[in-house]
């Protein structure tokens, strides 16, 4: 069934609620009520069903599968048991006025976030939500896919270092996630050249790290000539070497990773550039609500037409409303990524398709924002994503 409005219906011996997604879009509900009926026409407890949530029209939003039990209903004299033993729990503290107080984080909230514990991601939630529960996360898509599924409240990923530059698997990953950048942070990184106790720099054969990591220490790694390996994460790498006993590899992460896994620093700061500083974005699940009073930053995504300076009239709409752009990247269209142009004199020619990543200093509160954007659609841009 497809239900058109937030409110409740009851399907033969069930009660269902449900709630708008806030994109005006209906969402269907399916219930297994014949399984559910046979099993009590049998005799037998009903089993725990599934109750299947999708979208109708957008299929691109992904939802958790939520599960109920139906079970038939508490004889009146076991319930009255079951309500004294209740009656027995203790119940929960009442909100006070400083429960209610305005603070600067949320206690106990759960952040995402790639990497081991140490790793310099789980050092930005930190410097974000003090108090909160650090969810460590294999992989990039694993922390988007936790916060998509409810087991994280938010996630932080590296989006951008001063001295490497992009990440440019964070990038993919927001456009094929349906998760809103409601933040960012930025973090000071200092690289630390570690191993196990006892072992000396000119003892080591091979070093460990991210990629990044291993970029933004080109320098020192040059010069101790040792060879280079890619790990998922610093912590990760820091971590491998003390589980393993591995005495002639180092690593590359942070001094806290060195203290959590028991290795010892040969050499701090092994950064080309002393000022190091990598940019995270946060994500959640809801966006933020736009509006005028406060610095904003937004970001759009939207891939171009062809034709001769394009991009040019793209860049103009900000200029001309007197929008500051603080960053644009471009990423090639990995489902279309060659354009063909037949116009050419010399035969056909192929070009990369671009994505184009924008963010500006603006609220989409603000008019001028919202006629930068109309004015975009106006140039026949294709318009993607905004956060």
């Amino acid at each position: 069934m497809d239900l058109k409005a937030p409110g409740t219906c009851s399907c033969g011996a069930l009660h269902l609620r449900w709630r708008d997604l806030g994109r005006g879009t209906p969402v269907a509900l399916s219930v297994p009520v014949r399984a559910w009926r046979r099993e009590r026409a049998q005799g037998r407890r009903p089993k725990r069903f599934e109750l299947s949530v999708k979208l109708v029209k957008d299929e691109s939003l992904l939802l958790p599968r939520a599960s109920f039990s139906l079970a038939p209903p508490t004889p009146p004299e076991e319930e009255s048991v079951r309500n004294h033993n209740l009656s027995l729990l203790p119940l929960p503290k009442p909100l006070s006025s400083t429960d209610l107080s305005v603070s600067g984080h949320k206690p106990n909230i759960r952040v995402a976030y790639q990497g081991c514990p140490g790793a310099f991601s789980e050092a930005a939630a930190r410097k974000v939500h003090p108090d909160c529960q650090a969810v460590p996360c294999e992989q990039f898509e694993v922390a988007f896919k936790a916060v998509q599924l409810w087991l994280a409240d938010k996630a932080i990923l590296p989006i951008e270092n001063s001295s490497f530059g992009s990440y440019h698997r964070t990038y993919d990953l927001l456009l094929s996630h349906s998760l809103h950048i409601v933040g960012e942070v930025q973090l000071a990184v200092d690289h630390c050249l570690m191993a196990l106790p006892g072992v000396k720099k000119k003892e080591l054969k091979r070093v460990l790290s991210h990629p990044q990591t291993l970029g933004q220490c080109e320098i020192a790694l040059s010069k101790l000539g040792i060879i280079r390996e890619s790990f998922d994460d610093t912590a990760g790498a820091a971590r491998l070497i003390a589980s393993k006993g591995l005495g002639d590899v180092g690593a590359i992460a942070s001094a806290q990773a060195a203290e959590i896994y028991g290795l010892h620093i040969l050499e701090d700061k092994i950064q080309d550039i002393s000022f190091n500083v990598t940019r995270f974005l946060i994500l959640a699940r809801e966006p933020i609500i736009p509006r005028i009073g406060c610095p904003f930053k937004t970001s759009i995504v939207f891939t171009l037409e062809d034709g001769s300076g394009v991009l040019f009239k793209a860049l103009a709409v900000f200029a001309l409303r007197n929008i500051n752009l603080t960053k644009i990247e471009s990423r090639p269209q990995r489902k279309c990524p060659l354009r063909v142009d037949d116009d050419t004199d010399h035969g056909t020619a192929k070009y990369f398709d671009y994505l184009f990543y924008i963010d500006f200093e603006a609220s989409m509160a603000e008019p001028r924002a919202q006629n930068a954007l109309s004015n975009l659609q106006e140039l026949e841009l294709v318009y993607l994503s905004r956060d």
